[in-house]
């Protein structure tokens, strides 16, 4: 594969163009703030059950309104799995605020390289719109085309709507673009949609497509 064979290159967001600092000191830190002590592992627990429950539903966060009632929600299960009795209403922004996205090694300069060889990019993601917001505030979005979540497509990876949607938005077919990301579910997407794919990490990927 050479980049003169293709317009497009898509790329999945969490453990490919951004990754998570560790949200454990912060979560451990608010809920004692309110008089709930919690072992780190106690803390780890409760948010890897939020993680789950989270990925399931992100697509539901569609909107303002229904962005604010998935994060209620999310809160409620950290809390529950914590055992802490907080109302996750009021939690819900300490909870969102310990959420730090971080650039993915070489990233930036991954997609750099990408348009300079004349590729569009988009960002293809399960999550919800929120993510406009994350990839803003770390410049990513000024590095792409178009940022595209399974909230706005209606479907998650692996179902193809969000590479669609995508693909539409860039102006580009199928068989002239390829997928970058970390998981089953992008090159199992990909693939459904009619994308090529490239495994991350993103500076790697970017290197094999500009061979």
């Amino acid at each position: 594969m050479q980049a003169m064979e293709l317009d497009a290159v898509t790329i999945d967001a969490f453990g490919t163009l951004v990754g998570l600092r560790d949200p454990v000191p912060a979560l451990r830190d608010a809920l004692a703030a309110r008089g709930v002590a919690r072992t780190e592992e106690q803390v780890r627990r409760a948010f890897a059950a939020e993680a789950s429950y989270y990925v399931a539903r992100s697509h539901e966060g569609r909107d303002e309104a229904a962005l604010a009632l998935l994060r209620r929600d999310c809160a409620a299960v950290f809390l529950d799995a914590a055992e802490a009795g907080l109302d996750p209403g009021d939690f819900a922004p300490a909870f969102v605020g310990s959420l730090v996205f971080t650039e993915q090694p070489g990233a930036a300069g991954a997609c750099r390289s990408l348009a300079a060889a004349g590729l569009r990019l988009g960002v293809v993601s399960n999550w919800d719109v929120g993510l406009h917001e994350h990839l803003a505030a770390l410049g990513l979005d000024a590095l792409v085309d178009t940022v595209v979540t399974s909230a706005e497509a209606g479907a998650p990876k692996p179902a193809p709507a969000v590479f669609d949607l995508a693909l539409e938005r860039l102006g580009a077919v199928a068989t002239r673009a390829v997928h970058v990301g970390d998981a089953a579910a992008d090159e199992e997407g990909a693939r459904a949609a009619g994308l090529r794919f490239e495994p991350a990490p993103l500076a790697e990927a970017a290197q094999r497509i500009l061979a």
